[in-house]
């Protein structure tokens, strides 16, 4: 077996069920699990009836492109949203989900024959960056995001040599948990950074459709590349549509950017066995093309947040999110004693902030804070936020 397999940490949810064994949940309340960012937003139904009208492309094998059809759909999309125009022939590539699309990224594009390999991502971060990189056979680079640099990746604080060995850098925008935007002259430095230490950007915006105010969507990378008038030159950016639209098990999803690396990608993929089957290309297609589900979809969002936060201000310290559906919260115990007694005593899951970090320079940036997703109805939302209330004032 691959030696590098032994180097993979156990994945959060791993962690937190092994965590959770053998504790016994108070039995007069219902179960409630924020635990996981996983949508529970009903499917659109005209998504649904065009997965089902596509079922006839099941006779054929699909192509790893995809449809062009689909291409064309994500391009006009990507248009509408970003104000940039991308080939759908040569810019852009269908994929099932952003989560293999992740992790297939970093062993298409890191040399191995290079002495020194690093991949650098921030820290929280989403555990397919680090696995990627170590099964490519580069190191992991974390940089520490924490409340005291405003949740920043500090590209300043990087030494030279690690620029210097870095292949690819993973960043996420909205970010994953503390839902921070990065700003117009951070992709100013970083794109700078990248052509200078020569290596390629791959950006996670799969929370790029979940924000609060509708006339400020976030800033993405790819309208940063044009106003900053550089191209796509070593970017490229994964989306999704699971979160969006809420269809996280359709796992559809696209990568786009430098036309000459995803022509690579695309050769990888070839061989790796991915084509997006034909229904779910058709269901894609209908979901990039409207937009009505998706402010439905931010408007749910926004009424759990304006309920949940006054019920949890003054008694957890957090900053409200610019986007995505997580609270990232700091409380007042070790974080996995707070998970642990909660879900005892009030049969709410929650995710301790460690397990999504390593500690870096002397610190874990999630010791101390507890991942609270609000991605159950809104009634299940408030109740939990009322439990966790009635737990914190309690300690």
């Amino acid at each position: 077996m691959n030696p590098r397999l032994a180097q993979l940490q156990p994945y959060p949810f791993q962690k937190l069920r092994d965590l959770l064994a053998g504790v016994t949940p108070n039995p007069e309340l219902a179960a409630i699990n924020l635990s996981i960012g996983e949508p529970k937003h009903a499917t659109p139904s005209f998504i649904r009836e065009a997965l089902c009208a596509g079922l006839d492309g099941l006779a054929h094998y699909p192509t790893t492109q995809g449809e062009a059809a689909l291409r064309e759909s994500i391009a006009a999309w990507v248009r509408a949203r970003y104000g940039v125009e991308l080939d759908p022939g040569r810019e852009i590539l269908p994929v099932n989900g952003t989560r293999e699309a992740l992790f297939a990224f970093a062993q298409a594009t890191v040399d191995p024959t290079r002495h020194h390999k690093m991949v650098l991502m921030p820290n929280p971060f989403y555990q397919i960056y680090e696995g990627a990189a170590v099964l490519s056979g580069a190191k992991p680079y974390f940089l520490n995001t924490l409340p005291e640099n405003g949740y920043r990746m500090e590209f300043e604080r990087v030494p030279e040599e690690v620029w210097d060995w870095c292949q690819l850098l993973y960043v996420c925008s909205p970010g994953n948990p503390s839902g921070r935007v990065m700003t117009l002259d951070e992709w100013r430095a970083l794109f700078e950074l990248a052509d200078r230490h020569d290596f390629v950007i791959a950006a996670d915006e799969c929370y790029s459709e979940i924000y609060f105010d509708e006339g400020h969507p976030p800033l993405g990378a790819l309208t940063a590349a044009r106003e900053l008038g550089r191209g796509l030159f070593r970017l490229v950016v994964f989306n999704s549509l699971s979160k969006r639209s809420s269809v996280p098990g359709l796992r559809s999803g696209f990568v786009a950017g430098d036309a000459d690396i995803l022509a690579q990608f695309l050769l990888y993929r070839t061989y790796h066995g991915s084509a997006m089957g034909p229904a779910v290309q058709a269901a894609s297609r209908a979901a990039w093309a409207d937009e009505a589900h998706v402010r439905e979809n931010r408007r749910s969002y926004r009424e759990k947040f304006e309920r949940v936060v006054p019920l949890l201000q003054g008694l957890l310290e957090f900053d409200t999110p610019e986007a995505g559906f997580y609270l990232w919260a700091r409380v007042p115990i070790d974080d996995t004693e707070f998970a642990r007694e909660l879900y005892r005593q009030q049969h709410v899951t929650v995710l301790p902030g460690s397990y999504l970090a390593r500690e870096a320079r002397g610190v874990n940036p999630g010791r101390g804070f507890v991942r609270i997703a609000l991605v159950d109805g809104l009634e299940q939302c408030i109740t939990a936020a009322q439990r966790i209330a009635r737990f914190v004032r309690e300690l």
